[in-house]
């Protein structure tokens, strides 16, 4: 076994017994590369990533690739997802030298952590205009011991440029970056089969979240409709899992049809949000079933017996893609028996397949979603777990957990079923004890470990998810931690430039700063949401000021490509146009099982300010500079 074998990453202890001499990032893997004057080649993925298990398998198990980085590099194995930082600097150092970037990443550079050459998935032979991995590593050998100096330059050109590229934009932004978004997103709809732009369609949440508030403050009809149409025809694709519930990564064409099967935490939490929006502003039971199908999926699969919620599931079964997901007609007429020909008839089923020979089951072809076979979901979902099994990837990450915390939150104020917010608060009680010493708190929990490091996405999102849990409880204690944490967030991570840094302190030759809203919302956009919704509840001057610092300089920051930074957008319409204010006046616990999703909430004890009418529970609302008279009941246009 190599150096991995002792870390708690899924995705580094698949690699533990590779005969690659791999070293976790750490000091002695770049004081070796230093004293043996070596190259370092570093390798990022993750432990769901179809083309990382590729790779793994051409390269990294091959006995004869092994002994070429053996002898010639020293080579660090790290885990995106437990490393968001290094990840995201050479992230950037990929894209500049293919103009791309992916996982498996690959990235060679000098013991000083100055990358020199970057890539990612490498083939054993040359195909696709890319060279062999092989190839790779003799070039970079020989061009190591008879041209190094070309690549020290090189490796100081690139982070220089690098360092060099945030700029330090001025404040003033040009034209309505809000309607630019909007418009952006009008131009890239696909109005026949949902979503935005071609193959491949990611499910992008904060989009449709953005589009969703948007209709709803300017009445814009074809926004909603946009956000609608995505939102069904990811629900009746194969994206959506129609046997088990939740949804995969991404869609590998244009309609929604064949996914890239893995499923991960973060997509589940967001999209949980964005159906339980859609149905607290339309009242079509759709969107709230499809939320609750998906939250199903996660309390019965991703959810540790402690209360935190796991990371991901793999797309692979026994080395093949969606093996797990997929059916012949035989299969499923074998299982289902007389109903498996009116099954297969809805979620097209054929003997010919849809999907490279097998079916996915998807409801495409069908006008509707109502269907009744649960009963023959039951069936197939036990046949399947029976037939292959997934590889779980059962870290828990403190900013995925916090979205599946708020996700759940939300989705118990639209469907007031407990078991939703007992999920919440479960998992929230997971972290305090688990990934917190009670001031700070810890990225990665696994095995009885937690990491010690932290984020600035950990503390945003974390902020964030306690909100939700006082707008579904109005218990203070949740709102105070949420305090607690926000002023902990400003002090470690504020940049003098403006915005957030990643990190607190970096041995890297940047501190990642994340604007870009790409699968999940930066860190900057989610902390200009808390910002703005922390003082829309508290009313503190402090935290005015501070949102409109973020709003200025994210403002500036997004306005080359305002579609791409939609939940800051979404934050700054919240700044513009507030959900309304509700005062609760009551005498003991009210009643607030109508309160609407999103607004601001204060509950006071009634005093000569916020008397009792008619000596009952007393709501208060002010929308703008527009306050209702007092009354005993909320009115439904909230």
């Amino acid at each position: 076994m190599n150096h991995l074998k002792n870390e708690t990453s899924p995705y580094l202890l698949q690699h533990a017994d590779n005969p690659v001499d791999w070293y976790p990032w750490c000091g002695e893997a770049f004081e070796r590369a230093k004293s043996e004057d070596k190259p370092v080649f570093l390798s990022i993925g993750y432990s769901t990533c179809h083309w990382c298990h590729v790779m793994a398998h051409e390269s990294f198990e091959n006995s004869e690739t092994a002994e070429l980085l053996n002898k010639n590099f020293i080579s660090v194995k790290v885990d995106r997802e437990e490393r968001p930082d290094i990840d995201s600097v050479y992230m950037t150092v990929c894209q500049a030298f293919t103009g791309s970037g992916g996982w498996p990443m690959s990235v060679f550079m000098t013991w000083d952590k100055k990358p020199f050459f970057a890539g990612t998935y490498f083939p054993t032979t040359p195909r696709f205009g890319m060279p062999s991995f092989r190839d790779v590593l003799n070039a970079v050998t020989m061009q190591w011991g008879t041209e190094r100096e070309k690549l020290i330059q090189s490796a100081e050109n690139i982070t220089n440029m690098l360092k060099n590229t945030e700029s330090v934009k001025t404040n003033k932004v040009n034209g309505d970056i809000v309607e630019t978004a909007a418009e952006m997103l009008r131009k890239s709809y696909d109005s026949i089969y949902g979503g935005f732009g071609s193959a491949p369609k990611f499910p992008i949440p904060h989009e449709l979240m953005f589009l969703m508030y948007y209709a709803k403050i300017n009445s814009d009809e074809t926004a909603q409709k946009m956000a609608e149409k995505t939102l069904i025809q990811m629900r009746k694709g194969g994206i959506f899992d129609h046997i088990g519930g939740g949804f995969s990564r991404y869609s590998t064409d244009r309609y929604f049809l064949a996914p890239h099967f893995e499923k991960m935490l973060y997509d589940n939490a967001l999209l949980i949000i964005a159906y339980s929006a859609m149905y607290s502003l339309t009242g079509t039971k759709k969107y709230l079933e499809t939320a609750m199908k998906t939250a199903e999926y996660v309390l019965r699969e991703m959810t540790s017996p402690e209360g935190g919620f796991y990371s991901a599931q793999d797309a692979d079964s026994e080395g093949v893609e969606g093996k797990y997901y997929t059916f012949t007609l035989d299969e499923i007429m074998s299982v289902l028996g007389d109903k498996g020909k009116h099954f297969s008839e809805t979620f097209d089923i054929t003997e010919h397949g849809n999907f490279e020979g097998v079916n996915i089951p998807n409801l495409l072809k069908s006008g509707d979603l109502d269907t009744d076979f649960e009963a023959e979901f039951q069936k197939l979902y036990e046949y399947r777990k029976k037939r292959t099994k997934l590889h779980l990837d059962d870290k828990i990450l403190l900013s995925w957990n916090s979205m599946m915390i708020a996700a759940m939150s939300m989705l118990y104020r639209v469907s007031h079923y407990e078991k939703y917010l007992c999920a919440a608060e479960n998992a929230q009680r997971f972290i305090e004890e688990n990934m917190s010493d009670g001031e700070h708190i810890y990225t990665i929990f696994r095995d009885g470990k937690r990491s010690d490091t932290a984020f600035l996405e950990d503390y945003a999102y974390y902020i964030a998810a306690l909100i939700e849990m006082y707008n579904s409880t109005l218990d203070n204690k949740y709102l105070m931690r949420a305090e607690e944490l926000c002023a902990e967030a400003v002090k470690r991570f504020s940049d003098k430039n403006g915005g957030f840094n990643m990190c607190e302190t970096t041995e890297l030759f940047k501190n990642p700063k994340e604007l870009y809203d790409g699968a999940v919302p930066s860190g900057n956009s989610i902390m200009a949401y808390d910002l703005i919704r922390l003082h829309q509840l508290t009313e503190k001057e402090e935290y005015r000021e501070c949102a409109e610092k973020q709003l200025d300089f994210m403002s500036a920051q997004s306005q080359d490509y305002p579609s791409g930074h939609c939940m800051f957008l979404l934050a700054k319409l919240l700044s513009e146009a507030p959900p309304p204010r509700v005062i609760i006046s009551t005498k003991g616990s009210p009643d607030i099982s109508n309160l609407p999703f999103l607004a601001n909430v204060t509950v006071v004890q009634a005093d000569n300010k916020y008397p009792l009418l008619n000596e009952r529970t007393t709501f208060y609302v002010c929308r703008g500079n527009t306050c209702l008279p007092p009354s005993n009941m909320l009115s439904e246009e909230l």
